[in-house]
């Protein structure tokens, strides 16, 4: 029990902290329109808006679909470690029931969980 305690416990800290961080990447890059993405190309000719951006020979990669994909990959991510997030509470707090601990620990008996 003191196990699933603490794996379920260190499992929701690592979420919530990925969940935080890509939640800000998120923010981040809708607020400046993808150019932190495009930032290490030296390039005059990328515009503001890397919606926009075109493929240069300073780039090293190809910024026509950088922002998209992007978007496309973490908001999913986003939502799934939200919701191993939550999954990850829920057996931390099944493990202090096993223990004797939380909210339904009064009305059950160990013996009984």
């Amino acid at each position: 029990h003191w196990a699933l305690l603490s794996v379920s416990l260190l499992n929701c800290l690592l979420s919530t902290a990925c969940s935080v961080g890509l939640a800000l990447a998120v923010a981040l890059t809708v607020h400046s329109r993808g150019t932190h993405l495009v930032r290490g190309c030296n390039s005059s000719a990328l515009p503001l808006d890397a919606r926009a951006a075109i493929a240069t020979n300073d780039c090293p990669f190809n910024t026509t679909r950088i922002y998209d994909t992007a978007l496309a990959l973490w908001i999913p991510s986003l939502l799934l470690a939200a919701t191993e997030a939550v999954l990850s509470g829920r057996s931390c707090l099944v493990a202090l029931v096993f223990q004797g601990i939380g909210p339904c620990a009064r009305s059950h008996g160990k013996e009984q969980v």
